[in-house]
């Protein structure tokens, strides 16, 4: 019997349907990467969400995995290109929660746009400010997508019922369609009210958002960040909203979390900054994780756990 190992808690029907299709589900949310690794040997597969990374010297040690299956969509805790070489399928799903991440981005932007935040928490202290609660209409914006992948396109289609103008941008050619028309960066920089982050977090993206962006957008504009939070340079962010090149930002991830997407809360002059700025929205890291994409998520890995299986080459 293949023997799967679990190392992050998921909705109950992946084991469940695991366990049907013949595996051995062994569950281990708690011992360290340490003491994984004395026996990670012994698994033919591994389920992971965030908990600690997969790099080399612990695949080395795993010298029957067959596969690797984030419960989520970025692989940037898993060495990819060491689970290659190895032979080891890495598998990941960001089907299951891109439809939460595309309608998390848009409440948050009209909350910001509306001031929400800031008007029901002045009504509950019985403040009744109607001018200063005057909000900005979505109808008549360019907004602006930066990574047109499986995120990127969900955002664009909830954006279909407004009357507004999106921009995609993506490394790979051909990838906009009927909801968004893919542009040169530069398109974005000249004519973007709204920035919506969706990129995969590597090399290339760490930093993103810096001051040479901010500075190269023409608009004063909003940001929506909801892939992650070392993508955004927050002390740079925060100088843009001071100086007015940025309007406001949504924030579903922040550069202070941890690996494992908890938070490490540092006191420091820029999150003093975004607590109280009634120009930030903050979400703690929750835009793909609605009680629907719960169980999605784990259907779509399940499905293609499943695909491996009928590889019958792969699993023997």
């Amino acid at each position: 019997m293949m023997r799967i190992l679990h190392l992050d808690e998921n909705h109950p029907i992946l084991a469940e349907q695991l366990a049907v299709l013949g595996f051995e589900n062994i569950v281990d949310t708690q011992s360290s990467k340490e003491v994984i690794a004395q026996d990670i040997a012994q698994y033919h597969g591994l389920v992971i969400r965030s908990r600690f990374p997969i790099d080399k010297p612990f695949l080395q040690k795993a010298k029957k995995l067959r596969f690797i299956a984030r419960v989520g969509s970025g692989l940037e805790n898993i060495d990819v290109n060491a689970a290659a070489t190895m032979n080891i399928a890495v598998l990941a799903a960001p089907e299951g929660n891109s439809p939460s991440v595309g309608e998390h981005a848009l409440g948050m932007l009209l909350s910001l746009l509306n001031k929400l935040p800031q008007g029901n928490k002045e009504v509950r202290t019985g403040k009744w400010q109607r001018e200063a609660n005057r909000g900005e209409e979505l109808g008549g914006k360019t907004i602006g997508i930066i990574g047109y992948g499986h995120t990127g396109k969900q955002f664009a289609r909830k954006l279909a019922g407004f009357d507004v103008k999106v921009l995609c941008h993506d490394i790979l050619n051909n990838v906009g369609d009927a909801y968004a028309e893919q542009v040169p960066l530069k398109k974005i920089y000249d004519q973007a009210d709204v920035v919506s982050i969706h990129l995969p977090l590597n090399e290339i993206t760490q930093q993103y958002v810096d001051h040479e962006f901010i500075g190269n957008m023409k608009k004063s504009f909003w940001l929506i960040n909801t892939a992650r939070g070392n993508q955004v340079v927050i002390e740079h962010l925060v100088n843009g909203i001071k100086a007015n090149k940025v309007n406001g930002a949504c924030l579903d991830v922040l550069d202070i979390e941890t690996a494992a997407f908890d938070l490490n809360i540092e006191q420091s002059d820029d999150w003093q900054f975004l607590t109280a700025s009634n120009r930030v929205i903050l979400s703690p890291h929750v835009a793909g994780w609605t009680i629907q994409s719960h169980l999605r998520l784990s259907e779509v890995i399940l499905s293609k756990i499943k695909q491996l299986m009928d590889e019958s080459h792969f699993l023997s």
